[in-house]
């Protein structure tokens, strides 16, 4: 078996590493989007209009001089910085809020006080709900969670491995599900808003109504979170206990039973969070209730601002119970140090930052050339030739696999969805109108979380590793990533299932 798995790690693994890192990716992308409309400059082609009529478009040669001058006259505002109405500032915004109630320690400290306090029966099914839940506090469910299980597992004198691998399948396998909106939620839908106004993709659900970015999918990631809570319990207590129950492992010197336990510092920092909690609702709902209520315009349209600025108001909930734990646990002494927090988190985002000026640019390109529209164009006319408009199950059921291989190659949740949600979201919306953006979007979360633990190219597939081999020295990536198959085969599987099911059913995936 350990042959096996390092035989096929390995293979997965060279081919993983000669994929370029997005960055590069996109940096050739560009270029090469310039260079192709240049050669097809005047190329008409037509496509159906809303209204059923016949359109006409013509893709620009980007090297007449006119051309030129948009291309740098938008490089740096219209194509990045404002690119579908500002997503990127969004993006930070909210990544501000969360670098609060990190750097503040919130987060390790909940997943402390609640993992220690895990009843041995039911440690399969908390370890994987925690992990989804931690989620939105990005690292934390990684670096502490994670070896926390381990701990759990190691102090009831059981293998270890399986508490890490079923905490390692909640936060990563099931990363895309949580019971609160948070930056994963922003980041694919603000994106998926601006690649749908693109191309002419209406912003909406199936029955017509406007879609909020951050909650177009909120009833799917929450009907999820339970559903992959029981599913990763019973692939924890099915498959892999039965298999790692009966294997040696080891417990080294330097591991620390007490290492995660809450300092009084930290228990300080609890007790003010839930004052920090009771404010940051206050102000949300007097938000709200008040200036942001729901109101009729002049055009007899019903506006609900609290909709639309719903990230917002999710950022404050972070930062302000963010200030409250740090202030109380001594990590926030003075203003400074908030700031630090926020700086902090900003210099994470560097590689964001990059990624976004060449994607963003590169799909200004595609877009003011029309090589988007025509490539949509050629990807429709192959479905429909194939007969796959009259099927829409068999269309998403074909992304959801498509993007799951896609991702055991190249890394990165957003990178990822700046390749395939241009492309994906108008094209699967030509070939038949029920493949809504937050329809797309859904499936793209399926996708994206069901195979990050059998891939070498996620982040922390090394750090995992490492945790791993304190308790099994011998560990390979192959070992490690046998045991996490059948997490990832009965997630990608059932989560499918789930959101067939929503569409058949006529369920909303969000609001």
């Amino acid at each position: 078996m350990s042959e096996r798995g390092q035989a096929f790690g390995s293979f997965v693994e060279r081919a993983a590493r000669k994929i370029p890192d997005p960055v590069i990716i996109f940096m050739v992308f560009l270029p090469a989007a310039l260079l192709v409309s240049m050669l097809m400059g005047g190329h008409e082609f037509e496509t159906i209009g809303v209204g059923g009529e016949p359109v006409t478009h013509t893709i620009k040669a980007m090297y007449e001089a006119e051309h030129v001058r948009w291309l740098f006259d938008n490089a740096l505002v219209d194509n990045w910085l404002a690119f579908g109405n500002g997503v990127l500032g969004v993006i930070l915004v909210v990544m501000l809020a969360i670098g609060i109630a990190e750097s503040s320690g919130l987060f390790g400290a909940l997943i402390k006080r609640v993992g220690l306090n895990l009843p041995s029966k039911w440690l399969p099914l908390l370890l994987v709900f925690l992990g989804i839940m931690s989620s939105v506090a990005t690292d934390a469910g990684y670096l502490v969670l994670i070896p926390l299980a381990g701990l759990l597992y190691a102090g009831i004198g059981q293998n270890p491995l399986i508490g890490m691998a079923a905490a390692f399948a909640g936060v990563s396998a099931g990363f895309s599900a949580n019971l609160m909106p948070g930056s994963v939620d922003v980041i694919i839908g603000m994106n998926a808003q601006a690649f749908a106004e693109a191309q002419g993709v209406p912003f909406e659900n199936t029955l017509g109504q406007p879609l909020n970015p951050a909650t177009m999918n909120y009833w799917f990631i929450l009907t999820s979170t339970f559903v992959l809570a029981i599913l990763g319990a019973w692939v924890t207590l099915r498959w892999v206990k039965p298999r790692l129950e009966n294997q040696s492992w080891v417990v080294p010197e330097e591991v620390n039973f007490d290492e995660f336990q809450l300092t009084d510092a930290e228990r300080r920092g609890l007790r003010a969070s839930f004052l920090g909690v009771l404010v940051s609702l206050a102000v949300v709902f007097g938000l709200g209730y008040g200036p942001l209520s729901s109101y009729t315009d002049e055009a007899g349209n019903v506006v609900r601002p609290y909709l639309n600025n719903i990230i917002l108001l999710i950022s404050f909930f972070f930062a302000i119970t963010g200030v409250f734990f740090g202030v109380a646990a001594g990590k926030f002494k003075r203003t400074w140090d908030v700031v630090q927090a926020m700086v902090g988190q900003m210099n994470t985002l560097g590689y964001v930052m990059v990624l976004t000026f060449f994607c963003y640019n590169f799909l200004g390109v595609l877009s003011y050339s029309g090589l988007g529209q025509y490539i949509t164009y050629l990807g429709s006319e192959g479905l429909l030739a194939l007969g796959l408009q009259n099927y829409p199950i068999l269309l998403i059921i074909g992304f959801i696999f498509t993007t799951a291989l896609i991702n055991l190659f190249v890394g990165g949740l957003t990178s990822k969805w700046m390749l395939l949600g241009p492309i994906f979201i108008p094209m699967l919306y030509f070939v038949n109108s029920d493949m809504t953006p937050d329809l797309v979007a859904a499936a793209y979360r399926v996708a994206d979380s069901s195979t990050n633990i059998i891939t070498p190219m996620m982040t922390y597939a090394g750090v995992i590793l490492a945790f791993m081999r304190k308790y099994k020295p011998e560990m390979t990536f192959g070992d490690m990533l046998l045991i996490m198959v059948p997490y990832s085969i009965a997630f990608l599987l059932v989560w499918t299932a789930l959101l067939v099911g929503f569409i058949v059913l006529g369920i909303p995936l969000g609001f």
